[in-house]
């Protein structure tokens, strides 16, 4: 998985894949964690990029996320 969060704009962050806000519809939950500190999400965008947000009392946020099955690998990442 590449550990990349979002680019930030104005509004937040937004998927560097497809430019989709974060924080809007669509994406599909695919599984939900109770944790210490509040609870862990496992959610994918709607270009198909996998992304985990962490859920707390400041609110939800993506901390990670993998780029597309559909988008290549690139050395250029390492």
């Amino acid at each position: 998985m590449t550990s990349t969060t979002g680019a930030a704009g104005t509004t937040g962050t937004f998927c560097p894949y497809c430019g989709w806000p974060d924080d809007a519809a669509p994406f599909q939950v695919v599984s939900r964690h109770g944790t210490a500190a509040g609870s862990t999400l496992w959610t994918r965008c709607g270009c198909g990029s996998l992304q985990v947000r962490a859920v707390d009392d400041r609110g939800a946020r993506v901390v990670s996320r993998s780029r597309p099955a559909d988008v290549p690998f690139s050395r250029a990442e390492q």
